[in-house]
């Protein structure tokens, strides 16, 4: 899953970059003066959202960690998105080329997104189990995340960002005390899950924290006199900065934050719970369905995946129900045959090697970029899932299929197939890749993201695995069917969660008896859909209406129907909106 969003991740600092009048921009009505405002709309916004920029390889701000739960903050990106849905509107659409009248869809729609956000109240819920700055800074500081520590300065860089935490985190309580009064509060069981992560950070050995990293891994041409100052500074700004602010925050949950936590499971339950819960509806699967819409959708969804599942039980002779049928499958020893994490890491080596001769029948068009397949850190893997991380436009980080590896002893075999496709190849890598590489996209379009599409196309790649020489062994094919049945299962939870009046308790069981996933499992991915209403929802909705596409383009083309061709036609325009996607194809259909 690649994590990025406009709700949870608002960073950060406003910079306004000049502009001509939009009266001016008016009269020229130009492709050259429409492209030239995206760009200044992405300089803009690498200034006020630093660590986006981070994440997107571009190093220029990685100092700066903007207080995005300020007034001041909220105000100023607030003016920056009205500034730029101001400009967009002084271009005539029916004047710009075909590839520009998608961008200014697509720009327009963000821009209207973002604003509807600032109806909402976000700054008052800053942190959660799943996503939040006090999980994200960690990583950056490790030195194994986006942030780099190459150089003196990268060094110098990120004390600018702790320094910026301290103040972040102050705002933060006094945004969540507000919270509190008004009713803006998390459930109780993910604030059980926020302490410990929270306490798990200040070390009493400074040579033991996360953030002592980059000290513990100088680059070889580093001088004595560098690694002495920059030593001396890092010890300093985590006894200083980061062990007191996790402190005081970790005290903050345990004692004021969880007496007032709500009993209550779904984002219904605060105020404007219901509105807010349809906005990200409509933000992540960037569709117009109503919660209920969703909910029936999803049954009918896992009624048919139950029905392949029952099939694969009685192709190899299992007796008992399909509940007996998850426990073998999860359990029995002949799926669990490693005994070391480079023997797992090998194992989907081996899996991209079976795929390879097939990708050339279903793409004509492969990244550039390199990819590579890594462990997750150890300081990470207790809480991470399997996960994909995009490469830069530089080549200098490629991109990266982070597997975490608890146990080896323990890793189940079953679905690893169609996890491969899905994180890896041809799922997150070829989308995001592709869309990196390709500069003939405004750059805001390089690196957008819209879960549905990003989701979907990821979850589609699950279903090509036939098609590229996997999902043969059954158990494989069960594997995939599982990972089909969970974001089924997520449709009718989520929705269930924040408006049917579900309880966690209940959704539990629900995943349970319908899914190949442990009891643990389960609560840790219904606590995930808790902290993140709306997320979850994007895999299935976005995957189906892919699948609908090539459906309605193999009878309405036929012979002329070109699979690589049609997965080029996807993903030849990188990240898009569901409609907007659509709405191309459908054009590029009707000129075959």
């Amino acid at each position: 899953m690649k994590k990025s969003t406009l709700f949870i991740c608002l960073s950060l600092l406003s910079i306004a970059c000049k502009q001509r009048p939009a009266k001016e921009v008016r009269t020229e009505n130009s492709n050259e003066a429409f492209h030239k405002m995206l760009e200044n709309y992405w300089e803009d916004r690498m200034k006020m959202f630093p660590l986006e920029a981070t994440a997107n390889g571009d190093n220029r701000y990685n100092d700066q960690l903007p207080n995005d739960g300020s007034t001041a903050f909220i105000q100023q990106s607030k003016a920056f998105y009205s500034k730029y849905n101001e400009a967009v509107k002084a271009f005539d659409r029916e004047k710009l080329n075909d590839n520009d009248k998608i961008s200014y869809d697509i720009f327009s729609r963000e821009m209207n997104m973002a604003l509807e956000g600032y109806n909402f109240h976000s700054e008052y819920l800053p942190v959660n189990q799943f996503w939040s700055l006090t999980i994200t800074l960690p990583q950056l500081g490790s030195g194994s995340g986006s942030q780099p520590f190459a150089t003196v300065k990268d060094y110098d860089n990120f004390l600018g960002r702790i320094n910026g935490f301290s103040v972040w985190a102050d705002t933060a309580l006094t945004n969540m005390r507000t919270g509190i009064a008004k009713g803006y509060v998390l459930p109780r069981a993910l604030v059980i899950k926020v302490i410990p992560q929270l306490e798990a950070i200040p070390t009493k050995d400074v040579t033991k924290s996360i953030f002592y990293g980059p000290i513990n891994n100088f680059p070889k041409d580093f001088n004595d006199a560098d690694k002495k100052r920059l030593t001396e500074a890092y010890t300093k700004a985590i006894n200083e900065k980061i062990n007191p602010s996790y402190q005081k925050l970790a005290t903050f949950f345990k004692t004021e934050y969880l007496p007032k936590a709500r009993t209550s499971s779904g984002i219904d339950a605060i105020p404007q719970g219901k509105e807010l819960y349809q906005y990200l509806i409509n933000y992540w699967t960037t569709t117009n369905k109503t919660p209920q819409e969703v909910y029936d959708l999803g049954l009918q969804q896992v009624a048919n995946i139950r029905s392949e599942m029952e099939k694969v039980k009685a192709e190899v002779g299992f007796k008992g129900d399909l509940k007996a049928f998850f426990n073998y499958a999860n359990t029995d020893k002949q799926f669990m045959p490693y005994k070391t994490p480079k023997e797992i890491i090998d194992a989907f080596w081996a899996i991209k090697a079976k795929e390879d001769p097939q990708l050339k029948k279903l793409f004509n068009q492969v990244p550039k970029m390199k990819f590579e397949i890594r462990q997750t850190e150890a300081f990470r893997a207790a809480s991470a899932s399997p996960e994909y991380i995009a490469g830069t436009p530089d080549g200098k980080r490629p991109g990266i299929f982070y597997v975490p590896i608890l146990d080896a002893t323990k890793f189940n075999t079953v679905g690893m197939e169609t996890l491969f496709l899905h994180e890896a190849i041809p799922g997150h890598h070829y989308q995001n890749a592709l869309q990196i590489e390709n500069t003939s996209l405004p750059t805001f379009r390089r690196f957008a993201w819209y879960g549905a599409y990003g989701e979907g196309w990821a979850l589609y790649a699950e279903s090509l695995g036939k098609e590229l020489g996997l999902l043969s062994d059954p158990y494989q094919y069960l594997g995939h069917l599982s990972d089909a049945m969970l974001r089924a299962v997520r449709l009718v939870v989520d929705a269930g969660l924040h408006t049917q009046g579900w309880s966690r308790e209940k959704a539990i069981q629900y995943m349970t008896d319908n899914m190949r996933i442990s009891e643990a499992e389960a609560t840790s991915e219904v606590e995930r859909y808790m902290a993140i209403p709306g997320q979850a929802l994007s895999y299935k909705i976005g995957q189906l209406k892919i699948r609908e596409l090539r459906t309605k383009y193999e009878k309405q083309l036929g012979s002329k129907f070109n699979i690589a061709e049609f997965h080029h036609q996807v993903l030849n325009d990188g990240c898009l909106p569901l409609d907007v996607l659509e709405s191309k194809m459908d054009s590029w259909a009707a000129k075959q």
